[in-house]
């Protein structure tokens, strides 16, 4: 391990400020104990920073060189000197001087697949912080599709105290990242987006999703009346958009909202 007087020698000859605290700040650990240099006269001539990078690789070669090394057992592997890995990781700033001197072999990382993110976009609300309402789509619902949701909610018994406002969760979030397992980061950015809105009282019992989509439908796995992702009960009917414009739709719908009416008292009831 390289002490920390050379590794900030090398770094200054490199022409890097290296910043280091010489006394211990309040309630910060302490400082790593070492032997500081004093600081160089003003008046000094300072040459280049590749001629001090130089020099001082130059001085470690040197050292190697002078130290005594007892013969081995058996015959050891070829390293390149310290200089030479120096120079070669600083590449055309320190070209190396070594004749037939082959590059050292760098073990290769973990190997990761760059995947293509998932891509969709939820209209999103939590009526009085307990029932958790889904639309898919890039816009908000309308001023008829609100109106329709707040009569079938009254009609099936479910009355919060104020209609909420729908805000949009879009996903990627941030453009340009790697992606390693799209459907599993999808599925964590919409749970850590729930997860923050606790904060404002969201602790949902139940979940609603008007509407269909092939992205939400593999993000929600929803199976017999079950949504695992979010661990709740699901129901899952047809969009606000396609109920306002169909009277068959809405005759269909009717069946599906029996029992709402107790579910909702019997969560207001346990709180």
């Amino acid at each position: 391990m390289t002490p920390e007087p050379q590794r900030l020698q090398y770094l200054e000859a490199m022409g890097l400020t290296a910043w280091a605290s010489r006394y211990r700040l309040p309630n910060a650990l302490p400082t790593q104990a070492c032997e500081w240099e004093a600081a160089a006269p003003v008046a000094e001539v300072r040459r280049a920073p590749g001629e001090r990078l130089h020099a001082l690789l130059d001085e470690a070669v040197e050292a190697q060189v002078a130290a005594p090394r007892a013969a081995p057992a058996e015959p050891e592997p070829r390293h390149r000197p310290a200089a030479g890995r120096a120079r070669a990781l600083l590449g055309d700033l320190a070209p190396s001087d070594e004749p037939g001197a082959t590059p050292e072999a760098v073990s290769p990382g973990p190997v990761r697949h760059r995947g293509e993110a998932l891509r969709f976009t939820l209209q999103v609300a939590c009526l009085d912080g307990r029932w958790l309402v889904l639309l898919p789509g890039e816009a908000p619902p309308g001023g008829v599709e609100l109106r329709l949701l707040r009569h079938l909610l009254q009609a099936a018994g479910v009355v919060p105290e104020q209609m909420p406002a729908f805000e949009a969760f879009r996903w990627p979030q941030v453009e340009g990242l790697p992606v390693e397992v799209p459907l599993e980061e999808a599925r964590e950015g919409l749970q850590a987006f729930l997860a923050g809105r606790q904060r404002r009282g969201w602790v949902p019992e139940r979940l609603l999703v008007f509407g269909e989509d092939e992205t939400l439908a593999k993000l929600l796995t929803l199976s017999e009346g079950h949504c695992p992702l979010l661990a709740l009960p699901a129901w899952q009917g047809p969009a606000l958009g396609e109920l306002a414009g169909s009277a068959e739709a809405k005759r269909v719908l009717w069946p599906q909202m029996a029992g709402w009416r107790d579910a909702w008292r019997a969560g207001r009831e346990v709180d």
